[in-house]
């Protein structure tokens, strides 16, 4: 993974850092990656990432099987391979939860879908340390920053695997609130009230 990355430094004003997210914004727009590559902004850098390797793709699939088994609100669905943008920052989670129909949910220069209607997203951690920061800290704090209810964590790497369930997102603090990371060979257990509350994160999904 590489990155384009700014730094603003407390001296500079919010007008210079908002002309950084521009600059940055105007740069991803024109990236034209080969196939297999998707960049995203995240924390005042472009970072660019290959797609995942198998086992990546084995805990995606039963993530999103599983997801759309438990949705019982008709008009609510899983997607992938979709930009979510929110103030000048655009990500691509490995999965999340919106409106099945995401003209619902259009961001205003018509790229992706706008964060403040997804109702959760779900990251497959990569292994490498730039991979499981990304996933662990940065993002984390930039779902947060954008209100996104509910962030799944699914992470081989994290000593014998653990899935971590964040809600409770404080926008201003840029960081959820509630935490519950739940080792594998134990259930995770969405909490009720969440867009797919009730789901059981255990073995059938986290196993071999």
């Amino acid at each position: 993974m590489t990155a384009l990355a700014h730094e603003v430094s407390p001296a500079v004003t919010d007008h210079s850092a908002s002309d950084l997210d521009e600059v940055l914004w105007e740069a991803w727009k024109a990236m034209d990656l080969p196939e297999g590559y998707r960049a995203e902004i995240i924390e005042g850098s472009i970072e660019v990432s290959p797609t995942g390797r198998r086992r990546h793709g084995i805990l995606i699939g039963r993530v999103r099987r599983a997801l759309e088994a438990h949705l019982t609100v008709a008009d609510l669905g899983v997607h992938h391979d979709v930009n979510v943008i929110h103030e000048r920052k655009s990500w691509i989670p490995d999965l999340f939860v919106a409106p099945l129909d995401l003209e619902e949910i259009p961001d205003e220069d018509g790229l992706g879908v706008a964060a403040h209607g997804v109702l959760m997203v779900v990251e497959v951690v990569s292994p490498g340390r730039q991979n499981t920061q990304r996933d662990r800290v940065r993002k984390r704090r930039e779902y947060a920053r954008a209100g996104i209810p509910v962030y799944v964590l699914v992470d081989d790497f994290d000593k014998d695997g653990a899935v971590v369930v964040l809600t409770s997102p404080d926008p201003r603090e840029a960081a959820y609130t509630d935490a519950h990371r739940v080792p594998y060979g134990k259930d995770a257990v969405l909490p009720e009230g969440t867009a797919a509350g009730g789901l059981v994160i255990g073995d059938a999904i986290t196993g071999p």
